[in-house]
C-alpha cells in the first residue's frame, strides 16, 4: 500500500490496556497554564523507566474553562492502577500547585469515567495543613486551598478511565532534516485529535526501543537496533532499507482505541507529505507487549 507515493508497510502496532487520569490545569494566563503542564509532565515519556507517562493533550481556551481562563488538558496513564493513583496526585502537587495562579479541574468525560481519584486523604489537601475548605465554586466541588498568591482550587473528584497505550508508527527518510520535518507534521496532526496524547517530548522519539536486550539480557528495554540507520552494517536483522538514513518513531496513547486509531491515521498522512520519506513502519512484539493491534493498513485504507 502506498500513501502519496509512500510505501506503507503491512505491520501492525502492539497496544496495551492503561489506567488514564485527565485534568485541565488553567492559569491567569497562557504563559502559566503551559509551565504548569509542562512541569507536571515531567518525566512521562515512557512507562519503562518513568513515573507514569504524560503529555499534554491540548490547549484549552477561555470559552472552554470553568474558571474563563486559559488552560491545558494534560493526561497521565500507567499500566497499574495503583501506580496511576499515586502519580497522578504527585503530578499535580509538584508540578501545579507551586506555579502561580493555577487551578486544576476534572477534565475526563463523564460517560467515560470507570472511577475517581478522591483528594481528601491526599498530599494535595494537606498542603493547606487544615486552612483549606471543601466549596462549591463553577458549579463544581472543590477544595479552596491557601498559597502566598491566594486561594489554589481543585475539583475535589479526579476521573480515570481504562484507556489504550502503544500505539505508534515510524518514519523512515532519506535525511535526518526530512524525516524529523515528516515527525513534526505528524506531531502536530495528531495534536487535533481529541482525548489522545503523545508521551514523548514533542511527540518524537529519537531512541526507539524493543523488549528486553541482546547483550544486556536484564534490561526492560534497550535500543531499536533493527531501525538505527547508524548501525545497520553492524545489525544482522537490520530493517533500513537502502537509501535511508534516519528514523523517528511516534507514540500515541487515548482514552479509546479509536481515538488512537484516528490519531495515527492523520499522523501518517501528514508524514507522507513530506518528500524524502521512504516509509512508514510500526513496532510490534510478538504479543509480549499487548494483545490489541492496529493494522497499519486498517488505519490508511481510506488514504490510498
Amino acid at each position: 500500500m502506498k500513501v502519496n507515493n509512500v510505501e506503507i508497510e503491512d505491520t501492525y502496532a502492539e497496544t496495551f490496556s492503561t489506567y488514564i487520569g485527565r485534568i485541565l490545569i488553567t492559569a491567569s494566563t497562557r504563559r502559566w497554564a503551559l509551565a504548569s503542564a509542562q512541569e507536571a509532565k515531567g518525566l512521562g515519556a515512557s512507562a519503562t523507566m518513568g513515573p507514569a507517562e504524560a503529555g499534554i493533550e491540548q490547549e484549552a481556551q477561555v470559552t472552554e474553562t470553568p474558571d474563563g481562563r486559559p488552560g491545558y488538558v494534560l493526561q497521565v496513564g500507567h499500566r497499574q492502577k495503583e501506580e496511576l493513583n499515586y502519580w497522578l496526585v504527585a503530578r499535580i502537587r509538584k508540578g501545579v500547585v507551586p506555579v502561580p495562579t493555577t487551578a486544576a479541574f476534572n477534565a475526563m468525560p463523564r460517560e467515560l469515567t470507570q472511577y475517581y481519584i478522591e483528594i481528601d486523604g491526599t498530599p494535595i489537601r494537606y498542603f493547606g495543613d487544615g486552612y483549606e475548605e471543601p466549596v462549591n465554586l463553577y458549579e463544581r466541588e472543590v477544595y479552596k486551598i491557601p498559597r502566598m498568591d491566594g486561594f489554589f482550587y481543585i475539583e475535589r473528584k479526579l476521573g480515570v478511565t481504562k484507556g489504550v497505550a502503544g500505539g505508534n508508527f515510524l518514519i523512515l527518510g532519506e535525511s535526518p532534516a526530512a524525516t524529523l520535518m515528516a515527525a513534526e507534521v505528524a506531531a502536530d496532526a495528531i495534536r487535533e485529535v481529541d482525548y489522545v496524547f503523545m508521551p514523548c517530548a514533542g511527540g518524537v522519539a529519537a531512541s526507539g526501543t524493543k523488549v528486553g536486550g541482546k547483550t544486556y539480557k536484564d534490561a526492560v528495554a534497550t535500543t531499536n537496533d533493527p531501525y538505527c540507520a547508524c548501525i545497520a552494517d553492524r545489525v544482522k536483522d537490520t530493517r533500513i532499507p537502502k537509501g535511508v538514513s534516519c528514523t523517528y518513531e511516534i507514540f500515541v496513547n487515548g482514552l479509546s482505541l479509536e481515538s488512537v486509531k484516528k490519531a495515527m491515521r492523520l499522523g501518517i498522512k501528514a508524514a507522507t507529505t513530506v518528500g524524502g520519506v521512504k516509509l512508514i513502519t510500526a513496532c510490534n512484539y510478538g504479543g509480549k507487549l499487548g494483545k490489541t493491534l492496529i493494522s497499519l493498513h486498517e488505519v490508511c485504507r481510506d488514504l490510498e
